[in-house]
């Protein structure tokens, strides 16, 4: 993955995590996830 590759995968990833964090706790858990894993949940780690 090249450094452009890598830099527009970085942005996608920001814009999931910041629509995640909008959502509220309940629509959170409907979807099988916390707060506290919104990043695990994104960057898969």
């Amino acid at each position: 993955m090249n450094f452009r590759q890598k830099l527009v995968q970085y942005a996608i990833n920001r814009r999931a995590v910041r629509e995640l964090s909008r959502l509220s706790d309940h629509t959170l858990s409907d979807l099988g996830i916390s707060r506290s894993e919104i990043n695990s949940a994104v960057y898969g780690r």
